[in-house]
């Protein structure tokens, strides 16, 4: 390397050395030397766990910043082109639906082509990773770029697709997550830390949800419900911290790029605080939960149904195996034909992007009662201040748009849930929810125009309310979440319906989660997805099942006083990663393990052969300095069903060895605990 060189003050413009011009400083050399390591000892004191969360938060904000900017220019282009093509329907048509079919097909096509793990959502093989399992090359830097390329054009699609970013950024996050991860561990030089690796991982699926509405408290409270059976309260902070970071930056840009005076929500609302509701009406948004929690269950089992067809189905399972584009393209015609304003989309309010969709089910005014007795004139343009009007058509009325969006976006978002772009899921059953509300709310207000009378006070129906209870409730049922309720209030920045809409979450969650499994379970059911289900048949008589009734008795052991010819031929003929180690033949006590490529490497270093007078057995092995493992815990026959499920999922364990009195008596794995679940979810007929 050559050396550096500058000129001396004063001089006549010959070069020195930077080593001379510092040389006569040495004082001022070793201060600033000093200074910097004290700064970095400092730095370093507090945790570097600080610093590469901030970072983790920013860039995940960037980004979704960035992403929504460019998303934003290019459904702005679409509706130009729209506007201006002129009056030709045929060429308004064909501008509707092939800007979106060339964008999904685009999306498809190019995401799958750089890896196959870029379509979706990405929260449910997150989920399995956290579980314990590896899956390879899902959280490499390459999927990345995918994923952010392919989301770009699915977004751009607007509502024609209605599919929103919820998890694939959450998936984003969890891989910039895994990549500064390894970075830190490079920084530092420490060795690979599992434990510290998930906890860079929880913190991402935090930020993930925070950057996309910009809500830290409900994205923590989502991910932890969504992504873990069992949650440390170390990582609680880091989630926090993480997600706060990216809120605030998301938020910050906005005001940076003049779009908001300050720091804002993104759907404000002015609902009327004094009294926003009266206690009669919690009985309706009780009985607005119980609705979302019916229609949750015939949602996800429509969706998983229809997921379950595509797989088996020999021409639909060929079609997705070998052209994906081409199955994209024809869903997106579907979608695209059936949203065009002037036909079928004119009664599904089609030309609000889904942000619009939100703000206008928010309104806090009766459309019904608006349009009693008016019939305002449907504009030949979107109306940002009068969204509403995109409601209504004078033959259907409020309700019978509203009705109709609800059953068309039903069969529609089941059929987009399954185009194989990277996608997310959350947004849309959102808004659904949102519709449900809203229905209830006009019929309210029309069988109560004056209002509820409570102590002499009239107090008016707000339908905007309960299209707030019913987006969270029907989301939260649809992902077996509570934190939808806290999402809300954070979304619209008012919390004065609180009550009312966490009493419907949690009464969409009870019938829900006795009914069906969650969005994403069920996504890891029909993908097959190595996941250890959670028991919800949670009866007393569920803890009377114990592992002596499903655990696996053939059991493969090695003894130490067995003869070497017969410990080579357990293991070739068995393919078992690890072998039970066993005191002697008659005992079964079981000692410990051994893995199987430490046998292999053994047996090759020291071939089985015998000596007159000594047989050659395990122990002979073992002592040559073939390693051991001890065995730290196992279970007991007599364990619970629900005991053994609970170390399995909080432990991340694969499987354990059953022992009674010490000895070897059976295994139990994933197979036998899916088994036994399975049965106690849906028992067998009797015979």
């Amino acid at each position: 390397m050559e050396e550096l060189v500058g000129l001396r003050e004063g001089s006549s413009g010959n070069p020195v050395t930077l080593q001379e011009l510092w040389g006569p400083c040495p004082r001022i050399r070793r201060g600033i030397r000093g200074g910097l390591e004290w700064l970095k000892q400092k730095l370093f004191s507090v945790g570097e766990d600080w610093y590469f969360l901030m970072t983790l938060g920013v860039l995940m904000a960037l980004i979704s910043y960035a992403m929504n900017f460019i998303v934003e220019r290019v459904v702005q282009a679409h509706n130009w082109l729209y506007r201006e093509i002129g009056d030709s329907h045929l060429l308004r048509y064909l501008s509707w639906t092939v800007y979106p079919v060339a964008l999904v097909s685009f999306s498809s096509g190019f995401s799958q082509s750089i890896t196959p793990f870029s379509g979706g959502s990405g929260i449910p093989e997150l989920k399995v990773i956290l579980s314990g399992i590896v899956l390879e090359d899902y959280l490499d830097i390459k999927n990345f770029g995918a994923k952010v390329v392919g989301l770009c054009c699915t977004l751009a699609a607007g509502s024609t697709i209605f599919l929103g970013k919820v998890g694939p950024f959450v998936h984003l996050a969890v891989m910039i997550a895994a990549y500064l991860g390894r970075v830190r561990t490079a920084t530092i030089g420490e060795s690979g830390n599992k434990s510290k690796q998930n906890e860079m991982l929880v913190a991402g699926a935090a930020v993930g949800v925070s950057t996309v509405f910009a809500a830290p408290f409900s994205g923590v409270l989502f991910s932890i419900e969504v992504m873990s059976s069992h949650f440390s309260v170390w990582d609680y902070w880091r989630g926090f911290f993480a997600a706060t970071c990216g809120a605030f930056t998301f938020r910050l840009l906005s005001v940076f790029n003049s779009e908001e005076e300050t720091i804002t929500c993104l759907f404000k609302t002015d609902f009327p605080v004094d009294i926003p509701y009266d206690l009669p009406e919690i009985f309706f948004f009780v009985a607005l939960g119980a609705i979302c929690g019916i229609l949750s269950c015939a949602y996800l089992f429509c969706q998983r149904t229809y997921l379950g067809f595509l797989k088996t189905n020999r021409f639909f399972s060929k079609l997705l195996a070998t052209s994906k584009p081409l199955y994209s393209a024809l869903a997106a015609v579907i979608l695209a034909s059936i949203t065009y304003p002037p036909g079928v989309g004119r009664f599904l309010a089609s030309r609000l992007s889904m942000g619009e969709h939100l703000r206008s089910l928010f309104d806090n005014t009766s459309w019904a009662l608006m349009t009693r007795n008016s019939s305002p004139p449907w504009p030949k343009e979107l109306n940002p201040q009068n969204l509403w009007v995109e409601w209504y058509h004078p033959q259907f009325t409020i309700f019978g748009t509203l009705a109709f969006f609800l059953v068309m976006k039903f069969w529609m978002l089941v059929l987009a849930t399954t185009i194989p772009i990277p996608a997310g899921y959350f947004l849309p059953i959102f808004i659904w929810g949102a519709a449900v509300g809203r229905l209830l709310g006009e019929a309210l207000s029309v069988a109560f125009p004056e209002g509820l009378v409570a102590g002499g006070v009239i107090n008016p129906i707000v339908p905007g309310a309960y299209a707030l209870a019913g987006a969270a409730a029907f989301s939260g049922a649809v992902t077996h979440t509570i934190s939808t309720a806290l999402l809300v209030f954070e979304l619209t920045g008012q919390i004065v319906h609180g009550l009312p809409v966490l009493m419907a979450v949690l009464a969409a969650n009870a019938i829900a989660q006795s009914c069906q499994p969650s969005f994403y379970d069920g996504t890891i059911i029909i993908k097959k997805l190595p996941y250890l289900p959670w028991i919800r048949g949670r009866k007393i008589s569920s803890h009377r099942v114990i592992v002596e009734h499903f655990m696996n008795c053939t059991i493969t052991t090695l003894a130490k006083d067995m003869p070497l010819e017969e410990a080579v031929k357990v293991v070739t003929s068995t393919d078992m990663a690890e072998y039970p180690l066993v005191e002697t033949k008659e005992s079964q006590i079981l000692v410990g393990t051994v893995r199987r490529a430490h046998l292999v490497q053994a047996f090759k270093a020291e071939p089985p052969s015998s000596t007159p007078g000594h047989q050659r057995c395990v122990q002979d092995v073992l002592a040559g300095g073939c390693p051991t493992e001890p065995v730290t815990l196992q279970l007991s026959p007599e364990t619970s069903l629900h005991q053994a499920h609970n170390l399995f999922e909080l432990l991340n364990l694969q499987s354990l060895f059953v022992t009674s009195q010490g000895r070897a008596v059976g295994f139990v794995s994933w197979a036998e605990m899916e088994k036994a679940i399975s049965s106690l979810t849906n028992p067998p007929p009797p015979k």
